[in-house]
């Protein structure tokens, strides 16, 4: 039973993994081993998961999930495929955690009164050494 929140747990039969062959260098043993895991978790079809928060993980996440709503999180960091399962699946915990988090709603604040008066004065210091650059006008004299 993977702990997701307080009011969440995901049991590890809902997973499902795949292992395919890795890229990148390293080798007989790359071009030999499946050590490529992905782990697949269906979000619409998961009875663990109320359906406030399907639509939830489905917004947060939906660049990680196919048409059907599959959710899909590969490692391939290690070499042996069991410490990829594990990486995976802590991976996958984190996302959820993330994505069931709920966001604090923003406050609406002023700028103070102060910062208003000091931008307006840097302001007119810019606008003054600009003044003063300019060549002077011959008609002033």
């Amino acid at each position: 039973m993977l702990r997701i929140t307080e009011t969440v747990s995901i049991p590890e039969s809902e997973l499902r993994f795949t292992a395919c062959r890795s890229s990148g260098p390293g080798g007989q043993h790359v071009n030999t081993t499946d050590t490529r895991v992905t782990l697949l978790f269906d979000v619409e079809g998961s009875p663990s998961l109320t359906e406030l928060q399907k639509v939830v993980v489905q917004g947060k996440l939906r660049r990680r999930m196919d048409k059907r709503g599959v959710l899909q999180v590969t490692s391939q960091v290690y070499r042996s495929q069991k410490t990829n399962r594990e990486s995976a699946v802590d991976r996958f915990v984190e996302l959820m955690q993330w994505a069931l988090t709920p966001v604090a709603p923003r406050k609406e604040t002023r700028v103070p009164r102060s910062a208003k008066r000091r931008r307006l004065e840097r302001k007119q210091r810019t606008a003054q050494r600009k003044r003063d650059r300019r060549t002077p006008d011959i008609s002033d004299y």
